[in-house]
């Protein structure tokens, strides 16, 4: 078994295409059921198979361990947690294919949607396809947790998707790469990396598939989650598209200073509001320091490009 710095998984005479990545922590309850059926469905396809345990504390490593030896798998290991998305990130650079696709370790997504993932990208030159999961029940406390980033993506991001947080993506590999230096190491990886395509003019596209229950083990997703995506969001807003918050705030405390000043001057003649005067110095500045931040967002685009 190998570290984050292991070798790639054996190349076979002809060129595969796709590596399905598995980023796992803990999941030794729910691995022997979730991988056969992956394995089988790389082997049939010439594809790549890489599992990434991230530091797993159970028995993930020793399950693992059964497939280290088979053809097309390769088993990389965090010697300690580092997060979703550096397991995802670790499976990225390992790849050798032109596409990666992303599938929950827990058993939930079918194989059979990875090669429906896969035609949809061929059929329509797409950069990225998200699996939508489409309107289902995942409990109270995820599913607040997914309406608040919702809410906060659709104010601030035109979004040409619905399921922004699907486990299930595929993508093109070089891209991935590309943007994988702004997407966190946290659970938030699986929705900046989405952004980061649709802010780059990137064609994103969507495709239904079914989720299942899971095949063992728990979820590690709680509100906390909900709360760090959101600020993930807000970061990669800043760094793509700063105006989109800037200049609301600066309209918000601008307009709200004129009707306060003009209420107490005009009506109560109570003179000049010291108050008014402040959320309009402050709706100023706001707008400032949004024309900064897109100066800047402008050169770190222009020298990433």
């Amino acid at each position: 078994m190998a570290d984050s710095t292991g070798t790639r998984p054996s190349t076979p005479t002809s060129t595969p295409t796709l590596t399905v990545i598995v980023p796992a922590y803990n999941e030794a309850s729910a691995l022997p059921a979730t991988l056969p059926p992956l394995v089988s469905l790389v082997e049939r396809h010439g594809w790549r198979l890489i599992v990434v345990d991230d530091g797993s504390s159970d028995a993930t490593a020793e399950v693992l361990a059964g497939f280290h030896d088979v053809p097309g798998v390769a088993v990389i290991r965090h010697k300690v947690r580092r997060g979703y998305g550096a397991a995802i990130k670790t499976a990225i650079r390992a790849a050798d294919t032109d596409l990666v696709v992303t599938v929950d370790a827990d058993g939930q997504h079918r194989p059979d949607d990875i090669e429906a993932l896969y035609k949809t990208s061929l059929r329509t030159d797409a950069d990225m396809v998200v699996g939508d999961r489409g309107a289902r029940s995942s409990g109270l406390v995820r599913e607040i947790g997914k309406r608040v980033i919702r809410l906060v993506t659709k104010l601030l991001v035109p979004l040409p998707i619905r399921d922004l947080n699907s486990g299930m993506k595929l993508y093109r590999t070089g891209l991935a790469r590309r943007y994988a230096h702004i997407c966190p190491d946290s659970m938030a990886y699986s929705d900046v990396i989405t952004l980061a395509f649709v802010h780059a003019r990137h064609l994103v596209v969507e495709h239904p598939i079914a989720v299942r229950s899971r095949a063992g083990g728990t979820s590690t997703i709680t509100t906390a989650t909900a709360f760090d995506t959101v600020l993930e969001i807000l970061n990669i807003i800043t760094l793509f598209n700063p105006m989109r918050i800037f200049l609301p705030l600066s309209v918000v405390s601008v307009t709200g200073g004129i009707a306060w000043g003009a209420n107490r001057y005009f009506i109560l003649r109570d003179g000049l509001s010291v108050g008014a005067l402040l959320a309009i110095t402050t709706g100023v500045l706001f707008f400032v320091l949004g024309l900064l931040a897109e100066q800047l967002s402008a050169i770190r685009r222009a020298r990433h490009d």
